[in-house]
């Protein structure tokens, strides 16, 4: 299911071909060679403008392959910023941290190769946006643990919230991964402390407002 109109999306793009600069065309590029899952670039201005909306400078990344998403969040914190990314292959790490530094936008990363949660769990502090692309089926553990690490005014932002509709779909139906998603967006929906709403970008994108 497309979760918005082929030729919507691509009338978006085409507005969003302002951002064409030589790295970001050579991430694109070898995302659809390796068939590399990243957000893309409708959900990266995405990301970038939530970031800025809240003047952030401390996020983590739960889940950051080679750093496309990093690219955009890097844009808004500016240098002075502090990016936790994770991922368990290093060589994710090498290609981040040369696409990035190529892109003047280095200078805030700090790449963990490990587990996203337990290098959450090994980092002080809160942050201004928790942001979640892990393997689906840890999906409600990460929320569980992001949520208390939130800033009151930040963000805990997910991808892959509508997984091509197949949320809507009924219990019975789903697989493993697919109630994984829909029980996080369960507990987002209903936890107090947060304002959420899913925005219908690509594959969903949830953005959860801590309040109180």
């Amino acid at each position: 299911m497309n979760i918005v109109d082929k030729e919507v999306e691509e009338y978006m793009k085409r507005l969003n071909a302002v951002d064409d600069e030589p790295v970001l065309l050579e991430m694109e590029a070898l995302a659809e060679k390796k068939s590399f899952p990243i957000i893309g670039r409708l959900c990266g201005r995405t990301l970038e403008v939530l970031a800025r909306s809240i003047n952030a400078k401390r996020i983590f990344e739960l889940g950051s392959g080679f750093g496309f998403s990093a690219y955009w969040f890097s844009r808004a914190t500016g240098p002075g910023g502090e990016i936790h990314l994770t991922d368990m292959d290093p060589d994710n790490e090498k290609l981040a941290l040369d696409f990035l530094g190529r892109a003047g936008l280095a200078d805030p990363i700090e790449y963990h190769v490990s587990d996203a949660l337990e290098a959450f769990n090994a980092t002080d502090g809160d942050f201004d946006i928790v942001y979640c692309d892990i393997d689906k089926h840890g999906y409600p553990d990460a929320w569980r643990a992001g949520r208390e690490r939130v800033r009151v005014g930040g963000y805990y932002i997910c991808d892959n919230m509508l997984w091509s509709g197949r949320v809507a779909a009924a219990p019975d139906d789903q697989d493993e991964w697919t109630k994984a998603i829909h029980e996080t967006n369960g507990l987002i929906a209903s936890d107090p402390s947060f304002r959420s709403t899913i925005i219908p970008t690509r594959d969903g994108v949830v953005a959860a407002l801590r309040i109180s």
